[in-house]
């Protein structure tokens, strides 16, 4: 199966960088290219795409608010089937990358990323996973804590109403960026019952990967910022 992909970032140089890698991969195409997040919506209306790599700081809008409009609807919710979205940051925990994540993309890279990370990272989005280790969401939520609303909720609060005993266990020890093996060595499960477990979790809640789960917990108070435990 071929990846659409669309390059959007102002710096044309960059984009070129980025497609001739692309481009020497069997199964992945440029299907579009933007100069800015307006652009990039524009030009997704006409193309077809799985995968869109987007800068956040561009004129004319940014990458947080073609983000948004690309992966949620006017209510917030995840719109099914739209193109994942990775974003490229040029240094580690930008708080515009973390803004992102939270309008629903599925990771971020570093715009310096090594190509065989970065066609990993495309493959991993692609086939529905998040591309930001649970290590990694945790220190960059750990970081900008201070930009998130003031928690409503307190543990236990209905938003994991849908979820199974078990699985607000897995939903809350996903949130403290815990990895499958992790989990499933402290619940003494086996990890792909986890697996089965976050896949349930997920669709349950309305998430599209365990970046967005993360995000979740900490905007309802559900864990704390440096809570290990």
């Amino acid at each position: 199966m071929t990846i659409r992909v669309m390059l959007v970032d102002d710096q044309e140089l960059l984009r070129t960088g980025f497609r001739m890698v692309l481009q020497s991969q069997g199964d992945i195409e440029i299907a579009a290219e933007a100069g800015d997040g307006a652009q990039a919506l524009e030009r997704l209306a006409r193309a077809e795409v799985d995968v869109v790599l987007m800068d956040v700081r561009m004129p004319r809008m940014d990458g947080v608010q073609a983000t948004r409009q690309i992966c949620l609807d006017a209510s917030g919710v995840p719109i099914p089937g739209a193109p994942h979205v990775l974003i490229l940051t040029t240094f580690d925990l930008d708080e515009y990358a973390f803004a992102a994540l939270k309008a629903g993309a599925s990771g971020f890279l570093l715009k310096d990323v090594p190509p065989t990370e970065l066609v990993a990272a495309i493959r991993a989005v692609h086939g529905g996973d998040a591309v930001v280790a649970p290590t990694t969401t945790r220190r960059m939520i750990d970081r900008f804590a201070q930009v998130l609303p003031t928690p409503s909720t307190a543990p236990g609060s209905p938003v994991l109403g849908p979820l199974t005993d078990r699985e607000r266990e897995v939903f809350l020890l996903v949130a403290q960026g815990l990895s499958n093996s992790e989990i499933a060595a402290r619940l003494t499960l086996s990890e792909a019952t986890v697996k089965t477990h976050v896949g349930r979790i997920l669709a349950k809640l309305g998430l599209r990967d365990r970046v967005q789960a993360v995000v979740l917990a900490y905007e309802n108070g559900l864990v704390r910022a440096g809570a290990t435990d």
